[in-house]
């Protein structure tokens, strides 16, 4: 059997499309795989803000496209990167068990983010955590960051920075704990929707692909990651022009989905959460898009949308 693993360009993305493949072969020792890099929209214009770029999937849009040309047989995806909507012929074969779903702050110093001084610099290309942070702090300042985790982190220096905002999934997975000054706390940062979870993607009509890889999908991080995208979904997809955020926790049967929705700048910020059995996930994502809506969520999209 011979697999041709579709990933972007970037450090993490090939470990993380390496961390597949081993994963395969632990499974089926004889697979021969191949590691295929393609470049996407949002890798190519990182001078650009995802805002400008105006969709969610600028960094899976290309890989997708390669999968279903042939030219790819498995898509490696960080699931924060995915749209609610996935072309036709396609599906998640699995998803792999979350890392580490929180936020984390790397700092000049080591300090931690309550010991900021007034006006610290802080980066970040996510509106998400700058509403976020700002509640914490008022009196930060968010620099736009862009690029990989690499040039992030270099950045602190390059731009004078106080500290960066990254995932810890991908320090982790890159090796790089060690750098790590502050784990943002879930009640304070809440993440992106799927973060810390790799999906797999693959043809929907590749059945002994599927068979394969079902092997390696994680139920319990299946199950959360399907309540925060049933979320997103039901709140418009609006992930790129307003800070929204999902957590979902699965603890036995009982699920609990914790999400927001935010001004850009930290105003206004409606954040909720909702409890049920593990089966019901898509159906908790609605009820809690419904809730939040209500709650005046449907104003601060339809602005952003006008």
């Amino acid at each position: 059997m011979n697999i041709r693993i579709g990933t972007r360009g970037s450090k993490l993305a090939l470990t993380q499309a390496n961390l597949v493949a081993d994963k395969i072969k632990r499974e089926k020792p004889d697979v021969n795989i191949e590691i295929c890099v393609i470049k996407t929209s949002g890798d190519i214009m990182q001078d650009i803000s995802l805002l400008q770029i105006g969709s969610k999937g600028v960094f899976v849009k290309e890989i997708e496209d390669a999968l279903l040309a042939g030219a790819i047989d498995l898509a490696v995806h960080s699931m924060k990167d995915v749209p609610t909507e996935i072309p036709i012929g396609l599906e998640f074969a699995a998803i792999l068990q979350r890392e580490d779903a929180r936020d984390i702050l790397v700092s000049k110093g080591n300090r931690k983010i309550e010991q900021m001084q007034k006006g610290a610099r802080i980066g970040t290309g996510s509106m998400r955590r700058a509403a976020q942070l700002l509640v914490m702090l008022p009196d930060l300042q968010i620099v736009s960051l862009r690029g990989n985790l690499d040039t992030r982190l270099k950045k602190i220096e390059t731009e004078n920075l106080a500290g960066v905002i990254v995932a810890a999934a991908g320090m982790k997975r890159m090796g790089l704990a060690e750098k790590i000054s502050q784990y943002l706390p879930i009640e304070t940062m809440l993440p992106a929707v799927g973060q810390g979870a790799l999906g797999l993607e693959i043809r929907a009509d590749d059945n002994d692909l599927c068979d394969l890889l079902a092997k390696l999908n994680h139920v319990p991080t299946n199950t959360e990651v399907t309540a925060e995208r049933s979320f997103l979904r039901h709140l418009g997809g609006g992930g790129c022009r307003l800070p929204i955020a999902a957590f979902g926790k699965l603890e036995g049967d009982k699920l609990t989905l914790e999400g927001l929705v935010a001004a850009p700048r930290g105003t206004g910020i409606i954040r909720d959460k909702v409890q049920g059995a593990a089966g019901d996930a898509d159906e908790l994502g609605k009820k809690l898009a419904e809730m939040i809506l209500e709650r005046g969520g449907k104003k601060l999209l339809e602005l952003v949308y006008k």
